[in-house]
Formats: structure tokens, sequence, C-alpha cells
């Protein structure tokens, strides 16, 4: 394990290739599931109304902690932080665009998603699914390293529930926002 810095991405990042293990995900509707929000809510994203994004994304590091075991070798594992600093620099553009609700999502407790939250300025939650239940229900992909169980990254567009769009993979990180705006900007 080495220590990093988590805002930098390696110039030799593996770049994911698509395994379909999120074809099914379009046109399902959200399952009717609380998740914890850094700000202290619950966030039933059934319940949510309007155009929603979603960027899940496998876990945020802290600057100066040793990374995952092979981490920079994991198609698609490093670039969370760039990541949440994509959808945080481009949030505006969303809203103008119409995305009444913009939310990171990972399998952290909440208590660490908040660090990323509050060193990144974030002007949104990032929702936890530490107890996987969101995971299981939509059968999201994940893949293990050092013991954890992770999501794979992506990014999803919802209306009124309904997963309209889903980006995955996503390569690269830091670029993923972008690509969401583009999608909604072309329509």
């Amino acid at each position: 394990m080495t220590a990093h810095d988590p805002r930098t991405l390696p110039p030799d990042l593996p770049a994911p290739r698509d395994d379909g293990g999120a074809r099914h995900l379009t046109g399902m509707r959200l399952p009717d599931i609380a998740l914890a929000a850094t700000d202290g809510t619950l966030v039933n994203l059934s319940k949510l109304r309007g155009r929603i994004v979603i960027y899940v994304y496998p876990r945020s590091g802290r600057p100066g902690q040793a990374l995952p075991t092979g981490w920079n070798a994991i198609p698609g594992a490093r670039g969370c932080t760039p990541q949440s600093c994509g959808f945080r620099d481009h949030s505006a553009e969303l809203k103008r665009l119409g995305v009444a609700q913009l939310y990171g999502l990972s399998t952290q407790d909440s208590d660490y998603q908040r660090e990323l939250v509050e060193r990144e300025h974030l002007p949104f939650a990032i929702l936890s699914d530490a107890d996987f239940k969101l995971t299981r229900a939509l059968n999201l992909p994940t893949f293990s390293v050092d013991g954890m169980t992770l999501i794979k990254r992506m990014a999803w567009v919802i209306d009124e529930s309904v997963m309209v769009k889903v980006f995955y993979p996503v390569f690269p990180p830091d670029k993923s926002a972008a690509e969401v705006l583009d999608w909604l900007e072309a329509r």
C-alpha cells in the first residue's frame, strides 16, 4: 500500500471495458430504499421527483493514506476524487439543464464520505450504500479488493425514479460529469 494524492490521476491507468454488468439498468425503476446521506438525511431515490443525476464510484481515498493493494492496476478503480470534483465543477450547468438533484454514491459509510464532501467542498450530498441494499436490489456490478466489495464506477440519469441513461464503464473518471453534460445538452 502506498500513500497517494487522490486528486491526481496517474497517466497509465488501465481503462475498464464494458463487461455488460450495467446493461440491465436502463429503464429500471429505483427501488423503495432509503440511503443515508452526508448531510444527515435519509434519501429514498424512488420518492424523488424530476431529473436526478447520480454518479457511482468505488471508494474515495484520503490524501497521504495508502491505496488498496494494486489499486492503480484495477481498471476503473482509481479516480473517485477527480470524478467527484468534476461533478462539483459542473453542478451549476447540470442544474441549468434541469437536474433537480445531484448525488454521489458509494458503499463507504457517511462518516467516511463526509470527509470528501468537506475537503473538496462538494455542493451536494454523497449517499451511502454501506449495507449493500441498493447494490443487491439493482444487481450492480462490483469488484473486490483487500476484503472490500466495491461498486464499479458509473453514472445515472434518472427521470421520475426511472433510469433513462446509464454511463458504464466510465473512463476517464475526471471526464464523467462532462460526458453527462454532453448527453443532457444533446437532448
